[in-house]
């Protein structure tokens, strides 16, 4: 058995003393607020670095997070489900069943062009993680995709356009699934 060390002010502490720590001092649930609110905030990739940001400044790094992805055996999982299962006791979704259960919801607003784009985002964001889904990533993705920018406005239409059915869409992917 090996132990998972977080690091807090240059200290190694247990995993144990790091999640007791997440909920005395940084108060992650009061932190994250509801699960809808969290939702809301995971949803949106500009929101999204922002709630990481804050997180990181109260003593709780991604790298914290991926580690702790890893202790719950969510790595196929996002970070969103780390902090779902951590602050509200909800169970882990992998990507793949995020992206399966969404699918319908993403593309029935999409044109055939838009489909193709989004649905290469989202193997991305399967085999990769949820990085995959920050708007800093968009002209990357769009150059390995269509080889330059130039070429996927000609498929996709402005950047404008672009950026929002990269944004919008992930509402859809974090949307809470009712059974």
């Amino acid at each position: 058995m090996t132990s998972t060390y977080f690091y807090v002010d240059g200290m190694p502490i247990s995993a144990e003393d790091f999640l007791k720590r997440l909920f005395d001092k940084i108060q992650l649930p009061v932190l994250l607020g509801s699960e809808e609110q969290l939702r809301k905030l995971w949803a949106n990739p500009i929101t999204r670095r922002d709630l990481l940001e804050k997180l990181e400044r109260e003593g709780c790094s991604k790298d914290d997070l991926q580690k702790l992805q890893e202790l719950i055996d969510a790595e196929n999982s996002d970070l969103f489900d780390v902090l779902q299962y951590i602050a509200y006791a909800k169970p882990t979704v992998s990507r793949a069943a995020r992206v399966e259960t969404s699918k319908d919801n993403i593309f029935n607003l999409l044109n055939e062009e838009q489909r193709e784009f989004i649905g290469y985002v989202l193997r991305n964001y399967v085999d990769v993680g949820v990085d995959e889904l920050d708007v800093s990533k968009l002209s990357t993705v769009l150059t390995a995709k269509y080889g330059s920018l130039h070429s996927a406005q000609e498929r996709l239409g402005n950047a404008q356009g672009i950026q929002d059915t990269f944004v919008d869409f992930q509402q859809h992917l974090y949307s809470e699934v009712v059974a």
